[in-house]
């Protein structure tokens, strides 16, 4: 027999005041037995940091066909196309030619991410972000996690301040170029 997914749920206080963008969303996370720990509370957050109307979480790890979190405007045309952990080139050359913005967190090293990049076929490299945060940032907060979460999300003058089941941990936000 397979194994199912774990499910996790997050009550999220998200006050992004570099964006402006403030909400309370009880979020059901999904947990695929191969996803580990770490890409999901990257995932989690790299919702939480795109928030948005029309936000939504991909079909999952497996899908070919949509990223981890996928924006969309009301006549289904991609916004954000929002990868998570380490995609390779090839996937963010499809994203690219569909989304308007592309941009990739992860939980890992940002130029052991990109260097796999080089010399590839990516449409519109140039503008695709790449996001990380202080190490062991995600190891600490994967450390907190519980099957029922409490979050407090605060993003101020790109600083996480990220309060899980009680415990608080900050956070620079780390952006840059794919190439």
């Amino acid at each position: 027999m397979a194994i199912g997914s774990t499910i996790h749920t997050f009550a999220v206080q998200l006050a992004d005041m570099d964006r402006g963008v403030y909400d309370d969303l009880t979020l059901r996370v999904a947990r695929h037995p191969s996803e580990t720990d770490a890409y999901m509370v990257t995932r989690l957050l790299a919702y939480c940091l795109e928030y948005a109307e029309g936000i939504a979480f991909g079909e999952g790890i497996s899908s070919t066909e949509e990223p981890a979190v996928i924006v969309r405007d009301m006549t289904g045309s991609i916004l954000a196309w929002v990868e998570v952990g380490a995609p390779d080139a090839e996937r963010l050359h499809h994203g690219s030619r569909l989304a308007e913005r592309v941009v990739v967190y992860t939980h890992r090293d940002p130029a052991k991410v990109v260097a796999p990049w080089a010399g590839k076929r990516i449409h519109n490299v140039e503008a695709i972000e790449v996001r990380s945060f202080d190490p062991g940032f995600i190891d600490q907060a994967v450390a907190l996690l519980e099957r029922r979460s409490t979050v407090t999300l605060t993003v101020t003058e790109a600083q996480l301040y990220l309060d899980l089941n009680g415990t608080t941990l900050s956070s620079a936000m780390h952006t840059r170029p794919a190439v």
